[in-house]
């Protein structure tokens, strides 16, 4: 039996688990009952149990045999701060918090492969179980790296996995080299003079400035970026004023920007900074910008990336794996464990759904045994016996 015929035959039991971290979300640095049950089952296999690595992260140490390799397979835990609107008998029980990423699914995943290989897994050396906190924004992978993650537990070779909607069920993706774009968010902070809504001449209307520099920044990628690099600048809140009738004293506007190379990154602040201010003088406000680089660009290592797609293909067919998946502007703070530690990252098929982020998303169970089994599949590759 393969690596999945076994994890599949866990289906229930995963399901159950799945759903039920569905139901109870925790926000990023927040996952403590998350992590009490990650940990708890962890240690109901005969897993070593290390809790609070990086606040709320959990890190389970299996070894097998006399090898000196270690592996690392890392999965996420937090959920969105958003609302659900789906109808699901286990939708959030939390106002105002959802897992629309899918990180339930990614945590269960991990805890199958846990198991697998822990009761049957052939293999020689160290698999670290790596349960990160707060991968959505909030720094998680950087607060389990100052923790000391790789110190502590050393990987030889690191692997991780995302669910991607509409990609079929048994069905697989990777990108070689750069996989996912480094991103940043932004605050930009304009300062006017308030006045009443009926004497706009006695103002400086910060929301009409926000407006204007909204619409002045989609130059910064058309007119300032190299045709030839990828880049995003997306303006996704604008907030000023409390009352119909003033014109408030300070409006807001935030977003993001995503480049796969530090020098684009640094270009892009440049020239934000420059029209945000530019523009405001004109007007006679003030503009400053807070831009904070919160994701470094995913980088698949040649060697990870074979590794990991070749135990995809040993499960589900050559077929069913598409090695050269374009890359996406999406960002993912696992880049920051892949700095320090040569891994891969791959996606599993998440079949029809909603895309992510969406407050219709729902991961599919289904390819939970897909999920758990590449990650066990990619450590026994990886530490298989001489």
């Amino acid at each position: 039996m393969s690596a999945y015929d076994k994890i599949n035959a866990y289906a229930p039991e995963l399901t159950a688990l799945r759903r039920d971290f569905h139901a109870h979300p925790e926000l990023g640095l927040e996952e403590v009952r998350t992590a009490a049950i990650v940990a708890e089952k962890l240690r109901g296999w005969g897993i070593e149990v290390h809790e609070g690595v990086g606040r709320t992260g959990v890190v389970g140490v299996l070894r097998k045999g006399s090898g000196t390799l270690a592996v690392g397979l890392r999965a996420d835990m937090d959920c969105l701060p958003m609302e659900e609107q789906t109808n699901l008998a286990y939708r959030s029980t939390a106002s105002g918090r959802m897992h629309a990423c899918g990180h339930d699914g990614h945590t269960t995943m991990l805890l199958g492969a846990a198991k697998y290989l822990a009761e049957h897994g052939d293999f020689d050396g160290t698999v670290n179980f790596i349960f990160q906190p707060g991968e959505e924004g909030i720094g998680g992978a950087l607060a389990m790296l100052e923790d000391g993650l790789f110190e502590r537990f050393p990987c030889d070779a690191i692997y991780a996995l995302h669910n991607r909607p509409n990609l079929p069920i048994g069905e697989f993706a990777i990108t070689p080299g750069p996989s996912a774009a480094g991103g940043a968010f932004f605050d930009i902070t304009v300062t006017g003079r308030g006045a009443h809504g009926a004497r706009p001449e006695a103002s400086v209307d910060p929301v009409l400035v926000a407006a204007h520099i909204t619409a002045a920044l989609q130059s910064v990628v058309a007119r300032n970026v190299p045709p030839a690099d990828t880049a995003v600048l997306s303006v996704t809140r604008i907030t000023g004023g409390d009352a119909y009738n003033v014109i408030p004293q300070s409006a807001v506007l935030s977003g993001t920007a995503r480049a796969f190379r530090p020098e684009v990154m640094t270009l892009m602040e440049e020239g934000m900074k420059r029209i945000a201010r530019g523009v405001a003088e004109g007007f006679g406000a003030s503009a400053e910008v807070d831009f904070r680089v919160i994701f470094a660009p995913l980088i698949n290592d040649a060697a990870e990336t074979t590794v990991i797609a070749d135990a995809a293909a040993s499960l589900v067919g050559e077929s069913n794996v598409d090695r050269a998946k374009p890359p996406g502007m999406g960002s993912e703070d696992f880049s920051f464990m892949m700095e320090k530690v040569p891994g891969a990252y791959i996606q599993v098929g998440n079949g029809e759904s909603a895309q992510l982020h969406n407050p219709a998303y729902d991961f599919n169970d289904a390819c939970t045994p897909y999920g758990a089994a590449v990650l066990a599949a990619v450590a026994e590759r990886r530490l298989a016996k001489a």
